[in-house]
């Protein structure tokens, strides 16, 4: 089942989002237009634009007003993911070559840079304040969150709580925001949209780890780049850290650099998956995405309340 069939009557509203994006990335500059589309293109779950318009479904619903968050918070998405591309090697990411490898770090940077550049921009148009606070308080964390995935790189000394701040900076935290800057904007009142900003955040949380479980359990094809791939460029995630447990595990984990053979990494990758870490994680993305609902359940019902519930649980429990 796909996601999308969750929120049907979104899609003329997420159709509009879409030309949006495009539209906006039209920089002058013919390179930066051209690796700017190149992102675009590849796709996306572009979830947070469906968390940015459920949320203001519980207010007062303009989606003249609201398709401008939503594109900004999917364009600083697509931001980062270019950055993480330069700082992570990589190159691929949908089955794409990323834009790094199609062009080179330079011009991924710039991108990166022009495409936050037009995020900003496009949320002037918000006349809030208490918007722009939240979306400002967000990025700082975000920006906080790359420069600790940079340093926690290939250290295999970290901890589970490294970890779990490590993606509540890098991805809970902007999925949180989108949740509450649709209701936000829309009026929504403001016990209920710090009520689904905690939803966004658990089920952000959830999101991420079943995200890391994911890199070990699908397929190449599946996941749009070699299995494994998080490992290799050196970023611990919770899987490893639960088969770390394990000293011969620890012993082998150790030794996993860059340019190691793929034979050598897929012994380590095997180990991982048979250590029942796999199993662990997602115990843990179980009980935020519980968490998650909890909260949603104190929210006046609603169709976007039930297809908010319905999207959680998809990504709690989503695999290839």
């Amino acid at each position: 089942m796909k996601m999308t069939l969750l929120y049907t009557y979104l899609h003329a509203d997420l159709a509009l989002i879409e030309r949006e994006l495009e539209e906006s990335i039209q920089a002058d500059a013919l390179l930066l237009r051209q690796a700017s589309l190149h992102l675009l293109k590849a796709g996306g779950k572009r979830i947070r634009p469906v968390f940015v318009l459920l949320g203001a479904k519980l207010g007062d619903y303009d989606i003249n007003v609201i398709k401008d968050v939503a594109v900004s918070l999917e364009l600083i998405h697509m931001a980062s993911l270019v950055h993480d591309d330069v700082i992570d090697d990589a190159e691929l990411r949908r089955g794409q070559p990323t834009i790094k490898a199609k062009w080179d770090n330079r011009i991924a940077m710039y991108t990166g840079d022009y495409i936050f550049a037009r995020a900003l921009e496009l949320m002037t148009e918000i006349n809030n304040p208490m918007a722009h606070q939240i979306l400002s308080d967000t990025i700082v964390e975000l920006s906080i969150g790359e420069i600790e995935q940079i340093k926690d790189k290939y250290d295999f000394t970290q901890n589970l709580r490294n970890y779990l701040l490590r993606i509540k900076r890098k991805t809970a935290l902007l999925i949180a925001a989108s949740c509450q800057l649709g209701a936000v904007v829309a009026g929504v009142p403001v016990e209920e949209h710090r009520k689904l900003y905690k939803f966004g955040y658990y089920v952000g949380m959830s999101f991420q780890i079943t995200d890391d479980v994911l890199d070990f359990t699908g397929t190449e094809k599946e996941l749009g780049k070699p299995s494994g791939g998080d490992l290799l460029q050196g970023n611990i995630t919770l899987p490893v850290l639960y088969a770390m447990q394990d000293e011969y595990i620890n012993s082998k984990v150790r030794n996993v650099h860059q340019g190691m053979d793929r034979e050598d990494l897929e012994e380590v990758l095997k180990l991982i998956k048979n250590s029942g870490a796999i199993e662990k994680s997602l115990q843990i993305s179980d009980r935020y995405l519980d968490k998650a609902l909890a909260v949603l359940e104190q929210l006046p019902p609603s169709k976007a309340k039930k297809s908010l519930r319905d999207i959680a649980k998809f990504i709690g429990k989503r695999n290839y």
